[in-house]
């Protein structure tokens, strides 16, 4: 190729040998699709994508390609989000409202194409799921830097829904206004802990004394932002984009490695991938005993599991000062030594799901 033009003839064919070779990919899935739909298989197999990725990724590798894994994940996550559209359309509920972090997230893992339900409360989602009017559900389950969220918690120890995948993803802030400068801006919106966030920044820009008014989410501080041109909004940078306010500043959050961790919530029991993590609720049958606690996460330690976390969070049905306790551990509900636990305290275990490990 010795012209920009016969790059372009050469990127033109390759285009077209791509294209042929989805729509063949696509015409499996449609199969696959069929056969799931006749035995009732789940169309979301976070296990099988997994495997695919990293296969591919150890073949660019050994092949000397220029694809890493990353680049890898980001083009097949949208194939295969395009890929479940086609095997079985599915309605995605999510804790809204449109341009909100857990939008994104859903998004991240369902791509542009699917049926996206905004809606205002995680019980809302919770709900949504239980009677079948969406498949699948996004909701946040903790913050690096503020802890978890109380109330996924209380309604997975309830639900009948499971997790069956969970993902991290970076929390940036944007500071978003139609304002012609800082000094014309006379207000501030944003989910109240995106003020504190974004704290040193604000301190920073002489502005920790204008008027910081909290609301729902950083998505309604963006569409609020839109209608006020004496506004600002704290909020993330799709959200601005989105309802076209204007981004003054990026990344003005304090701690730039902060992440949120979101389940994806359905009904139906992954497969094992090797790699999986699994949760569960815990009421602990003697609780007021002197060592319960500790005798019954020997168990695990007996059995070789390694717990990644343990959440107490009080009991709302019992009086006083009652808790249960929310457990991550490593492995599948199906691996023999965490069968073997389950068992031996199955009056006191409620599995809440098992999943691929998500990439921190």
């Amino acid at each position: 190729m010795k012209t920009l033009q016969d790059c372009r003839d050469a990127l033109d064919k390759i285009d077209n040998e791509l294209l042929d070779l989805l729509n063949e990919r696509m015409k499996v899935v449609m199969r696959v699709g069929e056969i799931k739909h006749e035995s009732g298989g789940a169309i979301y197999r976070p296990e099988r994508e997994k495997a695919i990725i990293e296969r591919l990724s150890a073949k660019s590798e050994a092949d000397g390609g220029l694809l890493n894994e990353a680049a890898i994940e980001a083009l097949y996550l949208e194939i295969f989000a395009v890929s479940r559209n086609l095997e079985l359309p599915e309605r995605i509920a999510y804790l809204g409202p449109e341009g909100s972090f857990t939008h994104q997230a859903a998004e991240s893992r369902f791509g542009a194409m699917s049926d996206y339900l905004s809606l205002g409360s995680i019980h809302s989602v919770f709900k949504t799921l239980e009677a079948g009017r969406a498949k699948f559900g996004v909701v946040p389950i903790e913050n690096s830097r503020d802890g978890v969220v109380g109330e996924t918690l209380d309604l997975l120890a309830k639900s009948t829904v499971k997790i069956v995948a969970e993902l991290y993803m970076p929390i940036h802030m944007a500071f978003a206004t139609k304002a012609e400068d800082m000094s014309s801006v006379k207000r501030i919106y944003s989910k109240d802990k995106g003020f504190g966030q974004c704290r040193e920044f604000l301190q920073e820009q002489g502005m920790l004394n204008i008027e910081q008014i909290p609301v729902e989410s950083t998505a309604k501080a963006a569409i609020l932002a839109a209608e006020d041109p004496e506004a600002a909004a704290i909020c993330s940078h799709i959200a601005a984009k989105l309802y076209h306010v204007p981004t003054m500043f990026e990344n003005i959050e304090d701690v730039h490695d902060n992440a949120t961790r979101f389940f994806i919530l359905s009904d139906f029991e992954n497969g094992m991938s090797g790699d999986d993590k699994t949760s569960l609720f815990v009421r602990l049958k003697n609780a007021e005993r002197s060592g319960a606690l500790v005798d019954f996460l020997s168990d695990f330690d007996e059995s070789n599991i390694n717990m990644s976390k343990i959440e107490s969070r009080p009991a709302h049905d019992e009086s006083g000062f009652a808790y249960w306790f929310f457990m991550d551990i490593e492995g599948h509900i199906k691996d023999q030594n965490v069968q073997e636990v389950i068992k031996k305290r199955k009056n006191e275990i409620t599995w809440l799901g098992s999943y691929v490990k998500g990439e921190i």
